[in-house]
């Protein structure tokens, strides 16, 4: 392990010459700038519908195919909402219960995926509700803190309801992903699970006849993944958590300003030794830390709302009234609505296809058991712990849509002084929960982009390492650049995931369907 971060070192160090009459911060923004710009011009291309309204053409994907699936699906958002509580609360217990599964494909590299330590037998498994806490302490975190003020800053209160919409919406998203993530996923010989778009799009749309295709969407996406974890994964977590440290410390008085690359030196070195010496052990760690800071983020949250409960009813209809008649907004409702669900997707990653890796590994003979669990993260993720965070925004009055802040870097930091406003101390609580959420998804992140990795390059100790290494090195990266280009950047792999993988989740759609209709017969037969 000590060889392989020297590696990273050997590999970081040249930056630091390149800082002789700019800062390092500076030098590596604009060489991260210059070397991204293009991808996310064309990603986030706007197409205009009149002179003020232009409209992000990654979004129709995002809007059109979750309307699609919550028809086809018969509401199954809200249809089946108390069967996944149900599924959850273990009801369903018994119905799922198999002998072991036959293995089927590679075996594993290293042994060591956080997503598919669940090996196919009945000791030791791990139940819908521990899959389901586990998917969500990786996307509860920096989209529901950050992205929440920077969506509310920009579009406004009313930005808030649209992201309540993509939330609901994005559960039928959910829904249609995970299920075929468990139906199409590879099982080793020795119980590991390897799962995700690209699986079930390699082998999904060859039942189709469409195995060409399949094939070409499963490396676009196996692409975007690896891209994704390097950006939303890696370099918007240390990014965010760098800005809140170094509030936190002084500001502009920290040590930790102009420094960046230093606060990513030590991520890196942190991550590194976790990915690289192994993540099993740790997991166990951070899987008991993790949601005790969620709890302690809701439990805040709802203190600052009930403390100044009488201004909860003027916070709602300031939501409703800025989502359809806001005041200020570039864009109007259309600019509202565009924040809200561009802001919705990165938290929740609904139609993306990240979560798909995640659940496939959970044991059960019903894929749709597992996609029924699955779409209640959109549903706690957005619109429960996002309304929360935008109703403490509204309430203490950090949001002004006439008067919004300069910078993205002041938005980020509009969640911390709202509760600070109510609660002096609680600025450091959450910088601390900032940065064990992005510790949490950075690791996470790294597997679902090793996975990408893997399919690609194969499964062999030298496709590991250098994945990793790599990856460690965007940590450093994301600390130093401008939150700009991180956020950019980000966002347009997040999104640019999306594409391949709606296209195949439409295409498939009526195998789920058929993964539903068995599943909920099982129900009803044994309720009989």
């Amino acid at each position: 392990m000590k060889k392989h971060l020297l590696s990273i070192f050997a590999l970081i160090l040249p930056l630091l010459t390149f800082a002789q009459d700019k800062g390092i911060d500076e030098v590596i923004d604009e060489k991260f700038g210059d070397a991204t710009g293009w991808f996310v011009e064309a990603i986030f291309y706007q197409i205009p519908f009149t002179d003020t309204v232009s409209v992000y053409w990654v979004l129709f994907p995002l809007i059109i195919g979750a309307i699609y699936f919550t028809i086809y699906f018969n509401f199954i958002n809200f249809r089946g909402f108390f069967t996944s509580v149900n599924i959850v609360r273990g009801k369903y217990d018994e119905l799922d219960h198999h002998e072991s599964l036959i293995g089927a494909g590679d075996s594993t590299p290293g042994g060591d995926n956080i997503e598919t330590i669940a090996i196919e037998n009945h000791e030791g498994e791990v139940s819908h509700f521990q899959a389901l806490t586990a998917a969500l302490s990786a996307t509860v975190g920096l989209g529901n803190i950050a992205g929440v003020a920077i969506a509310v800053s920009i579009g406004g209160a009313g930005a808030t309801f649209w992201m309540i919409v993509a939330g609901f919406l994005g559960m039928a998203s959910k829904f249609v992903e995970c299920t075929l993530g468990v139906k199409y996923r590879d099982i080793a010989e020795d119980g590991t699970v390897y799962g995700g778009p690209m699986y079930y799009l390699t082998k999904g749309l060859k039942e189709k006849g469409l195995g060409g295709l399949g094939k070409v969407l499963a490396v676009l996406f196996a692409i975007f993944v690896i891209g994704g974890s390097f950006g939303g994964g890696n370099m918007f977590q240390v990014n965010q958590a760098f800005q809140l440290v170094e509030n936190i410390t002084g500001g502009e008085q920290s040590f930790l300003h102009g420094n960046g690359w230093a606060f990513g030196l030590v991520m890196a070195v942190l991550v590194g030794i976790v990915i690289i010496g192994g993540i099993k052990k740790i997991a166990k760690v951070t899987d008991k830390i993790v949601p005790f800071m969620v709890v302690i983020y809701v439990a805040a949250s709802l203190f600052v709302i009930f403390a100044k409960y009488d201004m909860i009813g003027s916070a709602f209809a300031a939501i409703w009234n800025g989502a359809f008649s806001p005041e200020g907004i570039a864009g109007g409702a259309i600019g509202v609505l565009i924040q809200g669900f561009r802001r919705a997707a990165f938290s929740n990653e609904a139609g993306i296809g990240s979560a798909s890796i995640a659940h496939s590994a959970v044991k059960t003979k019903y894929a749709a058991s597992e996609g029924m669990v699955a779409l209640l993260e959109p549903f706690i993720d957005t619109v429960v712990v996002c309304t929360m965070t935008a109703l403490v925004l509204i309430i203490t009055g950090f949001v002004d849509p006439l008067n919004p802040p300069a910078n993205d870097a002041q938005a980020i930091l509009l969640t911390s002084s709202a509760f600070e406003s109510s609660i002096s101390w609680f600025p450091y609580v959450l910088t601390v929960a900032v940065v064990l959420f992005a510790f949490s998804s950075m690791i996470s992140w790294s597997y679902y982009g090793f996975q990408g990795w893997t399919y690609l390059f194969g499964r062999s100790k030298k496709a590991e390492y250098t994945y990793k290494v790599i990856f460690c090195i965007f940590v450093v990266i994301g600390a130093a650049a401008s939150l700009g280009s991180v956020i950019g950047f980000s966002d347009a792999m997040v999104f640019a995931m999306m594409v391949p993988n709606m296209v195949g989740l439409i295409i498939l759609a009526p195998k789920v369907k058929q993964e539903l209709n068995r599943y909920m017969a099982a129900i009803k037969a044994d309720k009989s």
